[in-house]
């Protein structure tokens, strides 16, 4: 994963976090206008934080710099999941879509932090 990406962009968790981001952007734009500074800020808040910290983690030189942002990337992936069940509940829109995709960020992040770490080792 990380030896032939050059930049950021190139990592597939990325990617996918972008897309996680773009589709939480399209769901909270549905929300409505009182949650313009409640729930619907909050969430792209979080779901911004997972890309930057994979993006920040990835020039960072020492495997327990880029583990302390994925870590930071992991704890808002979990509250993005709290804000979906959250979205859900209230019966803001269908957050299937979104949720797959916080899945699937979840678990290449899983996967690309036990490689850095096992580097390592």
């Amino acid at each position: 994963m990380g030896e032939t990406a050059k930049t950021f962009e190139d990592l597939i968790v990325w990617q996918k976090a972008h897309q996680f981001v773009l589709s939480v952007y399209r769901i909270t734009q549905k929300f409505p206008r009182s949650e313009v500074y409640g729930l619907s800020s909050q969430f792209r808040r979080a779901a911004v934080s997972v890309a930057a910290n994979i993006a920040e983690g990835f020039r960072k030189r020492g495997s327990a710099d880029k583990m302390r942002f994925y870590n930071i990337a992991q704890g808002s992936l979990e509250e993005c999941r709290y804000y979906l069940i959250l979205t859900k509940d209230l019966e803001y829109g269908d957050v299937s879509e979104t949720g797959l995709l916080l899945t699937e960020v979840s678990k290449l992040l899983d996967a690309y932090s036990r490689k850095i770490l096992n580097s390592d080792s």
